[in-house]
């Protein structure tokens, strides 16, 4: 049976009706936001204490392909069988154990990204100092900077540069490709809902992503199913949140007493904030110690004065930058804001602004050495402020230390609404954007029984009746990433070790590590559909069946060869069989029998895009995000006009001349499926 061309439009009366319709199917109002909730879920949300159910209300193979859905990227072909032959249960044990899961298919493609597995701190120290260099030779040039670079320097600043952008290129393609082919599904599920819950944008400074790469792999990774209180320590050590955040440059303000001063005498081996030895001041009786004034400054600049020309320039720099700080002094609550706000109790957790404010007391001197020192986490006494403190009504004694802010974290991680907080965040994930309230009920006393045992919180959640009732079946829509991922997934793709899945990512809305504010990208689908994001993500479906998506390739369809010979019928069975689970509207079934999708029919979804987040890809092979919540209104209103944008990214999905791709056959079915919205929801 001869396709219909996308193109056609042969009843435009039936194609309008049709578009409403498909549109309709994803809970569009006024054809622009999404509606998430099914009229199932707002029935459960209306209720304040919503009926525990005693059943899993989905049939047997529904539950497969629920779990398979929520509990990883989407299923591969082949993995429903093997979920039935194992038994669900048991495959969702296994999954909540990651250590046991064979990973070395993953392991060795993980050798791909070689700059990621370089010492992060000695290329951001070669970095720095390139960057130093550079800027001494500026200021010593004026003008003729150029004329004062030799050719060797020259060509070894550009190499440094290129390892930069190669961290940050690595760091996305590689958060793709683990999602793709890992057998540990659950434990990147949960990797990404933490890298989203203390979200760090790439972009806050050069560093960045030399800090993001130890940041994912030996903060979050380890501790994505562990202890809560483990993980929020890991991440209040991180450079790289201590970076975004502003910690590292918080220290006592000048009115407080500091808990250690520099000693003037260098012979001692003090007067180097840069790392060398600190002595006390005398203590006073509130055991704390004297501040260190304009004084105590002079004295170190004093005391090393006559030794810098002695020392390595890298640490005679630090030195005088650090005591340039010291000198300014200053209190920043940034991350005592959010760590109470975003990363524990939540808005409404019951904190107060001096709650916040003593926070931010306590976790001074919690900052990073120097990067020309190669970075890392370092607590200064002489940076913490050693006066009393009262954090949600626990009072932390005078004249303390590091121990401050480690108690701080115990307050908090062991807090009430710290668990109620972390429990809705899961429950909305796992289950529905309203969280049932009997089910957040049970997951926050597990977390507080527990001690705050993730990977039991977890598996109160996903074994749940709500999480197996009708209410929650395709009820939550995917993300960017989600949709690529489990596309890429559902064509049993290889996976890109380049960055040009991540870019088409990054284009559909979520640029990898590309979120600006702490609060990380919206877990809820309204956040994320609108016209123009529908568009976006069923030209995405098209392009991938027309083999544009690096790895994918709809050859690699099971029977391919056999169905492209086939009845249409027959073709749109097996696809929905394989791709969308077996089940799909009548709505989508005539979409996918016609060949005509009424809202690509006037071809408008190619747009040029770029947004306030847009960086170039030979910078940090981010791609600006494209109709979804991200955009901003001036760049969407150049969109709408269709004009492109001076500097902007084209979009990735697109051939050469721009045009949406022009499918017939099996491929146009499985491109089609693929927009659906049976396939945008999981």
């Amino acid at each position: 049976m001869a396709s219909t061309s996308l193109k056609h439009n042969r009843n435009p009366k039936m194609n309008l009706h049709t578009a409403t319709i498909f549109m309709g199917a994803l809970g569009l109002v006024a054809c622009v936001s999404l509606s998430v909730a099914s009229s199932a879920q707002s029935t459960l949300a209306k209720s304040a204490t919503p009926a525990r159910l005693d059943h899993r209300e989905l049939a047997a193979d529904q539950q497969v392909i629920h779990a398979l859905n929520r509990l990883s990227f989407g299923a591969r072909p082949g993995d429903v069988q093997k979920v039935r032959a194992m038994g669900l249960d048991k495959w969702i044990d296994q999954q909540l154990n990651p250590e046991k899961i064979d990973d070395s298919s993953l392991d060795q493609f993980m050798n791909h990204y070689s700059i990621l597995h370089e010492n992060q701190n000695q290329l951001l120290q070669e970095y720095s100092i390139a960057q130093r260099d550079r800027r001494q030779v500026k200021r010593a040039a004026g003008d003729t900077t150029r004329n004062m670079v030799s050719r060797q320097d020259g060509m070894a600043f550009q190499q440094i540069g290129l390892k930069r952008r190669q961290v940050g290129g690595q760091l996305q393609s590689s958060r793709v490709a683990r999602a793709v082919i890992s057998n540990r599904q659950l434990d990147e599920v949960m990797t990404d809902f933490w890298l989203n819950h203390f979200n760090i944008f790439v972009q806050k400074g050069p560093p960045e992503a030399y800090y993001l790469a130890g940041y994912e792999r030996d903060v979050i990774r380890p501790n994505a199913l562990g202890r809560f209180r483990d993980l929020l320590e890991a991440v209040a050590k991180s450079p790289a949140m201590l970076f975004y955040l502003d910690n590292a440059r918080s220290m006592a303000d000048t009115s407080r007493p500091r808990l250690a001063s520099f000693d003037r005498n260098p012979r001692r081996g003090g007067g180097n904030p840069a790392g060398g030895a600190l002595v006390g001041r005398a203590r006073r009786p509130d055991g704390a110690v004297g501040r260190p004034g304009r004084g105590a400054i002079g004295g170190v600049l004093g005391g090393v004065g006559g030794q810098m020309g002695q020392m390595d320039p890298a640490q005679a720099y630090q030195i005088r930058q650090r005591v340039n700080q010291l000198k300014k002094g200053g209190l920043n609550e940034n991350y005592g804001r959010e760590l109470l706000e975003l990363h524990t109790l939540g808005v409404d957790g019951g904190y107060t602004q001096q709650d916040v404010i003593n926070v931010a007391r306590a976790l001074t001197g919690w900052t990073i050495k120097p990067p020309a020192t190669g970075g890392g986490f370092v607590f200064r006494p002489e940076m913490h402020d050693a006066g009393e403190k009262i954090v949600l009504g626990h009072k932390l004694k005078a004249g303390r230390g590091l121990e401050d802010g480690e108690d701080v974290l115990d307050i908090v991680s062991r807090h009430p609404s710290t668990a109620r907080f972390i429990a809705t965040k899961l429950v909305r994930h796992f289950v529905s954007d309203d969280p049932p309230k009997a089910l957040v009920d049970q997951a926050a006393a597990v977390f507080t029984k527990t001690n705050g045992d993730i990977r039991e919180v977890v598996r109160t959640i996903i074994t749940s009746n709500e999480f197996f009732s009708q209410q929650a079946f395709r009820s939550k829509v995917k993300s960017p990433f989600e949709v690529v991922v489990s596309a890429m997934r559902a064509m049993d793709a290889q996976p890109d070790s380049t960055p040009r899945t991540a870019q088409v990512i990054a284009y559909l809305g979520q640029p990898i590590y590309g979120h600006q504010a702490p609060n990380g990208y919206p877990d809820t689908g309204d956040a994320w559909m609108n016209a123009g994001a529908i568009l976006n993500r069923i030209n995405f479906g098209m392009a991938a069946a027309a083999n544009r998506i690096p790895g994918a390739r709809v050859k690699a369809i099971s029977g391919f060869d056999t169905l492209s010979s086939a009845t249409r019928a027959k073709q749109v069975d097996a696809v929905v069989s394989l791709i969308l689970g077996g089940s799909a509207s009548p709505d989508t079934r005539a979409v996918l029998m016609s060949g005509e999708n009424p809202l690509l029919a006037s071809g408008a979804a190619a747009l040029p895009v770029a947004t306030d987040m847009a960086v170039q890809p030979a910078d940090d092979m981010m791609m600006q995000p494209a109709g979804g919540g991200a955009a901003n209104a001036a760049n969407r209103k150049r969109n709408k006009k269709n004009q492109p944008v001076k500097g902007a990214q084209q979009n990735p999905l697109a051939a050469r001349n721009g045009a949406v791709p022009q499918l017939n056959g099996i491929a146009q079915v499985v491109g089609l499926a693929l927009g659906s919205p049976e396939f945008q929801r999981h």
